[in-house]
């Protein structure tokens, strides 16, 4: 294993494995995030919203507002910006409450998570040229064994 130099964006392949994952993930994640948040803006859309249209889409029971803001917290700026993100698409009409609380897509809804399939997947291609299927498995391998080697070394 090589040292590790300091963060450089114009590193040569030769001298990548002495390069910090932390700064190459984090750019990773600001540019394809941005790349993402700015085509969605393009049509009025969040990010947030795309997870919330696919989490209540996807499961045999239709979740709760609770539920949703549970499990999709971990991914935004807290749980607020999810539950402001459900009132959001309530008010758009792209959701709907049942008597019980629990969420359903609105065939607006459905249409309006379609057309974001779409734009994702296209998107998904521009950030995937030239990278094999199983060169992007084999990295997101490394970065799951990495995230696990920090979290058994803090147990």
């Amino acid at each position: 294993m090589s040292d590790q130099a300091p963060a450089d964006p114009a590193v040569t392949d030769e001298a990548l494995a002495s390069q910090p994952v932390g700064y190459w993930a984090g750019l990773a994640h600001e540019v394809v995030t941005a790349h993402l948040r700015d085509a969605m803006a393009r049509i009025d859309v969040t990010q947030p919203q795309y997870w919330v249209l696919n989490r209540v889409h996807g499961g045999s029971v239709a979740p709760g507002r609770a539920e949703v803001v549970e499990q999709l917290a971990p991914l935004a700026a807290g749980p607020e910006e999810i539950g402001r993100t459900v009132d959001q698409l309530l008010h758009r009409g792209w959701l709907r409450a049942d008597r019980e609380q629990r969420l359903h897509l609105t065939g607006d809804g459905e249409a309006a998570r379609l057309r974001l399939r779409a734009l994702v997947t296209g998107l998904r291609t521009v950030v995937h040229e030239g990278v094999a299927d199983e060169e992007y498995a084999a990295a997101l391998r490394v970065l799951r064994r990495m995230v696990a080697n920090v979290r058994a070394a803090q147990e």
